[in-house]
């Protein structure tokens, strides 16, 4: 079981959060489909709280802000919040909320990269993120979906120093990011594949479940709808979600014995 306990290496995604017009609602929505444990919203924190898996923080739910739309934000980890964000705007990207203390728990900043997918940038304080990933309940891969997939590649390269690796097999402009010094993917980057027409660039968050075919029909029942449903594939068995507020994400249950890095640290 991957649980971390210090600061996530630089440019890993470490956290994920859901803007929601209804904490409380998408909390119990959550807790059906993944099996977290929501506490009540506590006005100290705005509103905001912190899902949990056993014990381990695996993600937060956050009250919707003005203009905004319900959708789930990735975080990348940062060693320097304020120099990430510098290049950020030095390789093409849109600062659009400049980065700031969260209390103690550590430094936010909010960009969009060349093709305007929003992310986010965490620098660790007294919270490092995500405690628990790639097990049921947490988080265990990432794809972006762009416009502009060459471009936003390129983005990411310069602004994480990844390395990008083709994959033939899932379209001529998708590849998976990796920490050059690792061999493991650590997600993918990409067209927008199935995307509706209109569909602006973003990233689209998977967490594992233990069965996707029973936790589709557990996102159903509780108000969700089946955005695609459950397929086998190299990776995995996969099924699409959309919650009762419209926010998109992937379902999956990974083979048997399929190696994940080893995050605990």
């Amino acid at each position: 079981m991957s649980i971390r306990t210090s600061p996530w290496p630089n440019g890993v995604p470490c956290w994920v959060d859901l803007m929601a017009p209804d904490v409380v609602a998408a909390g119990a929505f959550y807790a059906a489909v993944l099996g977290w444990e929501v506490s009540e919203p506590a006005e100290k924190h705005g509103g905001y709280v912190v899902a949990l898996v056993g014990g381990h923080a695996v993600a937060g739910i956050s009250p919707m802000q003005p203009g905004a739309r319900t959708a789930w934000t990735l975080y990348f980890a940062a060693d320097d919040a304020e120099a990430t964000m510098a290049a950020v705007a030095e390789h093409g990207g849109t600062v659009l909320l400049p980065v700031g203390d969260v209390g103690e728990t550590g430094r936010m900043g909010i960009a969009a990269d060349p093709s305007g997918a929003v992310f986010g940038v965490w620098q660790a304080g007294a919270m490092i993120g995500a405690a628990l990933v790639n097990e049921p309940g947490g988080l265990v891969w990432e794809d972006l979906r762009s416009t502009d997939p060459a471009a936003a590649q390129a983005f990411y390269r310069g602004v994480f120093g990844f390395q990008v690796d083709m994959l033939a097999m899932a379209g001529p402009d998708y590849g998976t990011f990796r920490l050059p010094a690792e061999q493991a993917p650590l997600g993918g980057m990409g067209g927008m594949m199935d995307s509706a027409e209109g569909t602006p660039s973003h990233w689209l968050v998977s967490f594992a479940v233990a069965d996707v075919d029973a936790a589709l029909v557990a996102a159903g029942q509780a108000g969700g709808s089946v955005t695609m449903p459950a397929k086998d594939t190299a990776f995995g068995r996969i099924g699409g979600v959309r919650d009762p507020y419209g926010a998109e994400l992937v379902l999956m249950t990974l083979p048997a014995g399929a190696p994940q890095p080893d995050r605990a640290g």
